[in-house]
């Protein structure tokens, strides 16, 4: 087993194939000309199972590809079908402007439930958030993924003066279809333009739907490690959760850990440090203990940057990559 300093277990990881992404949102690409990283750099598709599988035989039981999207990369569809076969539970994160093309594919391997970032349910916010007109598409994917039989998760990143009048819009749509949508607290990251007065709290979030629905929403219970808060409207066939990484951490029994596109190891979604297993792997080094060292220095909270104090925090401070870089 992975475990750290604070005797948290770690079973799941997030790959992130490629920096790269068809969507321009600005909360997690600094801009329009973002200089991707070559694919030389990028880890090739035997070095994405190598690696897995050092993690898988570590103790991973869940792995999710992430991206920039992780459906524009070329061989996406060998790495699905290579990773299906490593016994860990794998799933995805994508904006499903592609997902048409995969769905057979995904669910062959084993998918059965996919995260889906839509930060609106209004066409010309969604061109405006984006960059690009593919709001029919996504959401036309999203009813495709839900007919055959995937569970659906829709990630929401709720920013003021942006989409925060649209909270209700999500809790209706999560109770006639039987979608979880996630909304996210606006967080940090080198270059996504973070200011603490777009800041739609967790606490925030709840006023605006318990002024329509008052009584009729019923807290669910939370399961180990998870990063939702969640809800569901009476007689509902969704639910509707809030990741409140910021005004109430849940860092407490963490159990992720990250990958980025090029190899580099993230204990932490805020880590300042990683670990370059990539160019170890290449060099035919064993990466199983520098995987241990580096889920033993993981901080006990947001990666020893900040606390959930929003009001003090200093983005300018923190050292981190952008979003994209990251893996969302």
């Amino acid at each position: 087993m992975l475990i750290d300093s604070f005797h948290r277990v770690h079973d799941y990881l997030r790959i992130s194939l490629t920096d790269n992404c068809n969507l321009r949102c600005s909360y997690c690409m600094p801009e329009e000309d973002y200089d991707f990283t070559p694919a030389s750099r990028l880890m090739q598709v035997d070095e994405v199972v190598a690696i897995a599988k050092a993690f898988v035989d570590a103790g991973v039981k869940k792995i999710r590809l992430t991206g920039g999207e992780p459906l524009v990369r070329k061989d996406a569809a060998t790495i699905i079908e290579k990773l299906s076969g490593l016994g860990a539970v794998l799933t995805m994160t994508t904006n499903a402007t592609r997902v048409h093309e995969f769905a057979d594919l995904m669910w062959a391997a084993g998918m059965r439930t996919i995260n889906v970032s839509l930060d609106t349910l209004n066409r010309d916010t969604f061109l405006f958030l984006t960059k690009r007109d593919l709001f029919d598409r996504v959401k036309e994917n999203i009813d495709g993924l839900l007919l055959k039989g995937f569970g659906v998760k829709v990630n929401a990143v709720v920013m003021k003066g942006v989409n925060d009048a649209e909270i209700l819009d999500f809790v209706r749509w999560s109770a006639a279809s039987p979608v979880d949508v996630r909304f996210i607290e606006f967080m940090p990251f080198e270059g996504n333009h973070w200011q603490q007065e777009k800041v739609v709290t967790w606490q925030q979030m709840l006023e605006v739907v318990r002024a329509t629905y008052g009584g009729d929403i019923e807290p669910l219970p939370r399961k180990p490690h998870e990063t939702v808060k969640q809800y569901r409207v009476a007689g509902a066939k969704g639910t509707f959760s809030v990741i409140s990484t910021l005004s109430a951490p849940f860092c407490g029994d963490c159990n992720r850990m990250r990958l980025t596109a090029d190899g580099k190891m993230k204990n932490c979604l805020f880590s300042k440090g990683e670990t370059d297993l990539l160019a170890a792997l290449r060099r035919g080094e064993d990466i199983t203990p520098l995987i241990r060292e580096t889920v033993g220095l993981k901080a006990m909270a947001l990666g020893g940057q900040f606390s959930a104090d929003i009001e003090n925090i200093d983005a300018k401070t923190i050292v981190n990559r952008s979003m994209i870089t990251i893996g969302g």
